[in-house]
């Protein structure tokens, strides 16, 4: 290995003729096959920006929110206003926290009507918030499964185009009936320049796929220990309403 990489050197520095790395050059000496693996390349590196920038401002959204509508409704169960608190979460549109209290809170709101709160309504809220809590979750996980398809598979679209780039070298070999660097050159660009544009997009998509799963978590925690919280609410506000009676 160490022999074939020394001779490979030696006969890039005896090239007479320059190797040119300008991009309109390397585009017009690239095959059919390359080019399209190229422009599959920059179709899968523009979506997968697009996810990431919709999902960074969706959840930058959904903390900013649901730092303000945490505080906001407390105050307001705390005393014991159902209806205020749901007025509350509808203004939060995008707080995944928002989402998912105002699911119980109606549940348990349309079972207050009754003279008796059972413990079946108790569980039909808590039905309520695991529903919720399902579809918020799968709201927040929107592209991110895309962007996992595309760290795993760019690598091997750009590997594609390598293996296409050594073969138009080893015509170039046949053809000029010639060995010297010159007759691969072509090929080899175009080899290494779909391979690098395949870890170019590969690369930030596993970045960011492993960022967003990682606040995914925390969002379902979250909502978890909001909806917990709110089952406990509801358990001691049917307690003293029985109390009461």
């Amino acid at each position: 290995m160490l022999l074939q990489t020394q001779v490979w050197a030696f006969l890039l520095l005896q090239e007479a003729s320059p190797i040119g790395w300008d991009p309109r050059s390397l585009w017009a000496q690239m095959g059919v096959p390359a080019k399209l693996v190229v422009i599959l390349l920059f179709i899968m590196s523009a979506w997968s920006i697009g996810v990431m920038i919709d999902r960074l401002l969706a959840y930058s959204a959904a903390r900013k929110q649901s730092r303000a509508f945490a505080p906001a409704v407390a105050g307001a169960l705390k005393e014991g206003k159902l209806d205020e608190a749901i007025k509350i979460a509808d203004r939060y549109k995008k707080s995944h926290l928002a989402k998912v209290v105002v699911a119980g809170l109606q549940e348990f709101q349309a079972h207050q009507m009754s003279p008796e709160i059972s413990g079946d309504d108790i569980e039909a809220s808590q039905r309520a918030l695991e529903r919720a809590e399902a579809i918020v979750h799968a709201e927040l996980k929107r592209g991110i499964s895309g962007l996992a398809t595309i760290g795993s598979t760019a690598p091997f679209v750009g590997l594609f185009g390598t293996v296409v780039g050594i073969i138009n070298a080893f015509k170039g070999i046949s053809t000029e009936k010639s060995t010297g660097l010159g007759a691969v050159a072509g090929g080899i660009s175009e080899a290494l320049v779909t391979t690098a544009i395949g870890l170019f997009v590969a690369i930030p998509a596993v970045w960011m796929f492993n960022y967003f799963t990682g606040k995914i978590e925390a969002f379902d925690v979250e909502m978890s220990n909001s909806s917990s919280e709110l089952i406990d609410y509801f358990l001691k506000r049917s307690q003293r309403a029985a109390a009461k009676r």
